[in-house]
């Protein structure tokens, strides 16, 4: 999406320091994080202190007292019980990033799973694990299994800020929880913060890492042995595909090269430097340093070096999302390089059934449709969140899936389950094959589409949200909009809820023949989202976020 549209009314404005690093006095005190993590509490009775699970887990900062370590051991012990209950018994294993409060929270967990006699498999030598890494890894097991079935943890906040905290679990699919499952542990997590932790079995990090039921697991030689399953590297390597990635400092920082290696690719990597203040990092739109690699500003350092490059990609802190950089283009919006990817794989994918759908989120391109059409495949449309398509992953059921914030994940190529979580490995290293295989990079693949297809206007821009507003946009519906037009258009189709799940938005999606938007809350942050798409230029685009600012500020902003 292009960062610069910033439509009036909207409050979203470009920090001045946006795409430039921060001074150090800007940067976190990770000494002083990781002890407000040890030390500050979190009062239960306060809403923003409880254990909320998003769209991916839970989040927060420990200097807000919304990701302490009474937080994660009060999660881990619930997904300990969680465990017994479904009588999931099989290994768990435990993943993470690069964040500041990541190895203390890692710490924190072990404490608990170790207690609870749960067999956990961690990295050797407390290397970084990659979220795709974990799902992979569960779903490996499970392969052929129909007991002692595996899950895992991720400790990540994703691509959030420096002094950010995040835990999410992924059950035997191998995908995010949905949401009866993130219900429960939320549930019991916050009993368990109210009754001051007394049922939460814990023994010290140093005997949780000894003991019999902790044992380590090559996650990054078993992910990348496979890679060779899910994109064809033999055309890739012959091309002389010329590559530059920039692991963003982030979980995966020491796969590339290995990858490189392995492969026979010509890669470069811009940097191995790990670093928890993230000060290499351009600061985003906002100013804050966030780890996105589909934002311009964040992405400096690679567009920097475009040129040079037939294809350039990065992929955020727990390498779920990727970030494509080509040299005329620049960085692509993830909605142009989703459509591109859908369209190249189920046409170079000769062994995928011809029942394989194509996954999207509510909020993803219009354009994903029109591809669907043109290649005669199903769309399946659910709400945000990748948990959303873990099943049809899993069951045979999606080819690809994908979502507007650069996350995606595709079959092998033999047509079965690869991962079932997003993974911004294999989303990058595809823009290669697609260059190899095609003669074209994914830039240049998509405007031929849109000679064809259309040529769409797109921006998403957030603006600040109370939890209480936040919460009113579960009441938006039909009768919020009180016009029957969009933007001069006559309005087809008011949802609540997306047609492929019938799962709850938690917002309202409004189409026209031409041009759409949806407004939902963020499940991470508090803001709220309105995107918007016109297939009549960037003038109709700005009219359109006009009239859905005016739908959110007259039904949820209203005292």
């Amino acid at each position: 999406m292009n960062n610069l549209v910033r439509p009036s009314g909207v409050s979203s404005r470009i920090h001045v320091g946006a795409g430039t690093l921060a001074p150090e006095g800007e940067l976190v005190n990770v000494a002083r994080l990781q002890r407000s993590y040890t030390e500050d509490r979190p009062d239960p009775s306060v809403a923003a202190q409880r254990v909320i699970f998003g769209t991916s887990g839970h989040r927060g900062s420990s200097f807000k007292c919304t990701f302490n370590e009474w937080h994660v051991l009060a999660i881990s012990q619930a997904i300990c019980d969680y465990r017994v209950q479904q009588g999931i018994n099989g290994p768990l294993y435990l993943g993470i990033d690069t964040h500041a409060l990541s190895i203390p929270a890692y710490e924190s967990a072990l404490e608990v799973l170790a207690a609870n006699a749960v067999e956990t498999r961690i990295a050797p030598e407390g290397a970084f694990t990659p979220t795709p890494a974990i799902s992979h890894a569960i779903l490996t097991y499970n392969r052929h299994r129909e007991r002692g079935l595996a899950d895992g943890i991720v400790v990540t906040p994703s691509h959030n800020p420096p002094d950010s905290g995040g835990f999410k679990y992924n059950p035997p699919t191998g995908g995010p929880a949905d949401t009866t499952v993130t219900n429960w542990i939320e549930m019991r997590a916050n009993n368990l913060l109210e009754a001051n932790l007394n049922d939460v079995r814990r023994i010290p990090f140093e005997n949780a890492r000894n003991a019999s039921t902790t044992q380590e697991f090559d996650f990054m030689n078993s992910y990348i042995a496979d890679l060779g399953c899910v994109l064809n590297f033999p055309v890739i390597a012959a091309a002389g595909v010329r590559m530059l990635v920039d692991p963003l400092g982030g979980a995966g920082v020491h796969y590339w090269a290995n990858i490189a290696d392995r492969y026979r690719l010509n890669l470069a990597v811009v940097s191995e430097q790990v670093d928890r203040t993230f000060r290499f990092m351009t600061r985003d739109w906002d100013g804050c340093i966030r780890m996105d690699p589909s934002s311009a500003w964040a992405m400096q350092r690679v567009i920097a070096l475009k040129n040079n490059y037939d294809i350039s990609f990065g992929c955020d802190t727990d390498h779920d999302r990727h970030g494509i950089v080509t040299p005329g283009e620049g960085l692509l919006p993830p909605n142009h390089y989703l459509t591109v990817a859908i369209d190249y794989l189920f046409k170079h994918r000769s062994q995928w059934k011809r029942d394989l759908a194509i996954g999207k989120t509510i909020v993803s391109s219009s354009m994903i449709d029109r591809v669907a059409i043109k290649l005669d495949r199903s769309l399946y449309e659910v709400p945000a969140g990748f948990k959303w398509f873990a099943p049809g992953l899993l069951n045979g059921a999606l080819g690809f899936a994908g979502e507007e914030s650069a996350g995606a994940t595709f079959k092998r190529i033999d047509g079965s389950v690869w991962t079932t979580d997003k993974d911004g490995i294999v989303a990058a290293l595809l823009a290669a094959e697609i260059c190899a295989e095609t003669g074209r990079n994914p830039g240049d693949y998509y405007r031929e589409l849109t000679l064809t297809l259309g040529d769409p206007a797109a921006d998403r821009v957030d603006a600040p949200a109370t939890t209480v507003q936040k919460a009113r946009f579960a009441s938006l519906n039909a009768t919020a909009l009180k016009t029957t037009q969009l933007a001069g258009e006559p309005i087809n189709q008011v949802l609540s809820h997306a047609p492929g799940n019938h799962a709850s938005i938690g917002g309202i999606k409004v189409i026209a023949n031409n041009g759409w938007f949806a407004a939902r809350p963020s499940g991470t942050e508090d803001l709220y989202k309105i995107y918007a798409e016109s297939f009549r230029g960037e003038e109709h685009l700005r009219i359109i976020f006009e009239e859905a600012q005016q739908v959110v500020d007259n039904a949820i902003l209203a005292k």
